[in-house]
């Protein structure tokens, strides 16, 4: 059946392919009579040329104008645009003749612009470019606002990170990556305007264009007169179609690399690392809430997908616009410096390496680049032998390496780093794990790392912000982070285990939230967290505490037995010839004394919960 169905599809491209070609082939048919003299040859040219010069200007005007208005059409989806885009594409949708009359309703002896310049647009080689304009134009239109689509707008916000402004990078960045379709796009323009009669005709019968003459000679000398003529006609419309279809790049240095001496510098504050942000956007049913003053070297955002972590970075970069947002670093509000000065290097998730570039002229892209610094990491991230290599022909781990020397390269004051390591297998992962782990010693600059990987967040940061639906649940020193997470569900997003809610009574017996009771020496609190050791759980085949067997569960590279105890789910370590089997009940012996506990009010703030940390185990040391 399906054999069957595909000789269906292809019998019937066949049929539409062999009609598409039979006119061209029906040309040799005729070569043998045809007598190449019956036309003034001198007059073919010349309306060939007419064509052909009045296309090619046409082009010119066509690309100055349809190429921006593409890239607006792309970039901005309001109703407004949406009719502009619909107006602008009725020529092809309109008959070549309408075409025509509209042109002569504008430009004729009555339209309002032929009467002001006294109908001398008509009936010239002016109004055969603005008859081709109108008819060509939505080709090129058409072709820049899809290829526009198409480029991922991240590379417009990593090159302005970068120094670079709004028009070095469109014509560095934006124009280079869509030009390959523009380009057939402007091909097809021009010879849609080669071939334009019906809107030719009526603005500007002579003088003659190719189509026109065409259509006088075939009037006066019929069929045998064609040939002749239709054989340059076919020659540069092949010529054309062959330069459409060439898939070429460009590389376009319209505007110069300013060298960084002629910028002023990024805010840059060597050594000063007190960062301050205040971030509050709406993006439809999501808000992002969020304030953090830190003065550590190394941090990171936690949390999971969803979170806000990687529109916090954006907000931060300037890069996406937000209701309020404050960046504080080093005493120098960021936040009120122009995008392309403030001194900010992002890496976004898929590392933002511009397709068009190889890895040498990656480096040198920023105008804020320092070449000796693109040599040093060039050198020290092992990319020396992949510099004139496209993004295309790297690793992900090469081109992960090759994102970090590009904004190392540049004088930044605060690295943004949005899930580094997100696409990578997991040895290659660890590796460059320890690698920026490395380089975070080597650079003096703020880094601020988005994971949702808690050891990633503990090995590369030295404060964490545990981010849930835009709002931030805690931040602090890691260690405090890990020892006393301030909920159930931070204790979650940081990976820990046997840790939970609940409440110790006057008794100092700990009542968890599940139902497992411990009696211990517990300051009575109304609402605490615990945190049981691994090894505070021992199989205990005389226990008076049992517990079914769940399964064995890896963590951190070694598998521990899981437990259900009361309610609770509890990991502990056990021995590697263990006899469990998942579904039976083993005793167990819980060692309270090694169970930690600590109030939940104001675990949100470091210094108040470690106050309340301090007085809770000192009533326990009493005890």
């Amino acid at each position: 059946m399906k054999s069957r169905s595909m000789g269906v599809l292809k019998g019937l491209a066949a049929l539409l392919a062999l009609y598409l070609c039979a006119p061209f082939l029906s040309v040799l048919g005729q070569l043998r009579g045809t007598d190449w003299r019956v036309l003034d040859i001198y007059t073919v040219f010349s309306a060939i040329g007419i064509s052909a010069a009045s296309s090619t200007v046409a082009c010119v005007f066509i690309a100055l104008g349809g190429i921006p208005l593409g890239y607006y059409l792309a970039r901005h989806n309001t109703r407004g645009m949406a009719w502009l885009g619909f107006v602008v594409q009725l020529p092809l949708a309109l008959p070549p003749l309408t075409s025509g009359v509209l042109l002569l309703f504008m430009f004729g002896p009555y339209g309002l612009v032929g009467h002001v310049l006294d109908a001398q647009l008509t009936d010239s080689f002016a109004g055969i470019v603005l008859a081709e304009i109108f008819v060509a134009a939505p080709f090129l239109i058409i072709a820049a606002r899809s290829a526009f689509a198409e480029v991922d707008c991240s590379h417009e916000r990593v090159a302005a990170t970068l120094g670079l402004g709004p028009w070095q990078r469109f014509f560095r960045i934006v124009l280079p990556l869509a030009w390959p379709s523009i380009r057939a796009g402007l091909l097809l323009s021009w010879l849609r305007a080669f071939g334009e009669f019906g809107a030719t005709v009526m603005v500007a019968y002579h003088p003659y264009s190719l189509p026109v003459y065409t259509y006088v000679a075939f009037g006066s000398l019929g069929l045998p007169a064609m040939l002749p003529l239709l054989a340059p006609t076919l020659a540069v419309a092949l010529l054309i179609s062959l330069l459409a279809g060439w898939r070429g790049s460009l590389r376009l240095s319209i505007l110069p690399a300013f060298p960084a001496r002629s910028l002023p510098s990024p805010v840059a504050p060597e050594g000063r690392h007190d960062l301050m942000l205040a971030l509050s956007a709406r993006r439809g049913e999501f808000d992002l809430h969020l304030r953090w003053h830190t003065q550590s070297h190394r941090l990171a955002i936690l949390g999971a997908s969803g979170s806000g972590k990687s529109l916090s970075l954006r907000l931060i970069s300037g890069t996406e616009s937000a209701s309020h947002a404050t960046v504080v670093l080093g005493g120098e509000d960021l936040s009120s410096v122009p995008l392309e000065q403030r001194g900010i290097a992002w890496v976004p998730q898929d590392y933002g390496l511009f397709p068009h570039l190889d890895v040498a002229a990656q480096l040198a892209l920023s105008p804020f680049a320092d070449p000796a610094a693109a040599a040093h990491w060039l050198a020290h991230l092992g990319l020396c032998e992949l510099k004139n290599r496209l993004p295309a022909q790297l690793s992900l781990g090469q081109r992960q390496r090759v994102a970090l020397a590009r904004a190392l390269s540049c004088r930044a004051c605060l690295l943004l780093l949005d899930e580094p390591f997100s696409a990578l297998d997991t040895p290659r992962r660890r590796d460059l794990v320890q690698a920026l782990r490395k380089l975070q010693g080597e650079i003096d600059c703020v880094t601020l790392l988005v994971t949702h990987d808690p050891d990633e967040a503990a090995l590369l940061a030295d404060e964490i912000m545990v981010l849930d639906e835009g709002r931030c649940l805690q931040s602090g020193p890691v260690q405090w982070l890990f020892r006393y997470p301030a909920s159930l569900k931070v204790a979650k997003l940081l990976g820990l285990d046997n840790v939970g809610e609940g409440s110790v009574d006057g008794a100092s017996v700990l009542h968890t939230n599940a139902g497992l009771a411990m009696k211990g020496n517990f300051a009575a609190h109304a609402r605490v967290m615990w945190r049981l050791p691994f090894d505070a759980i021992q199989l205990d085949a005389e226990g008076t505490r049992r517990a079914e067997f769940l399964g064995f569960m890896p963590r951190h590279g070694e598998m521990l037995a899981s437990f259900s105890l009361e309610g609770e789910v509890l990991l502990a370590r056990s021995a590697s010839d263990a006899d469990l089997q998942p579904g039976r009940c083993y005793g167990l012996t819980l060692e309270a004394g090694e169970c930690e506990v600590w109030p939940i009010v104001g675990a949100a703030d470091p210094q108040a919960a470690e106050s309340l940390c301090d007085a809770h185990e000192a009533v326990q040391a009493d005890a």
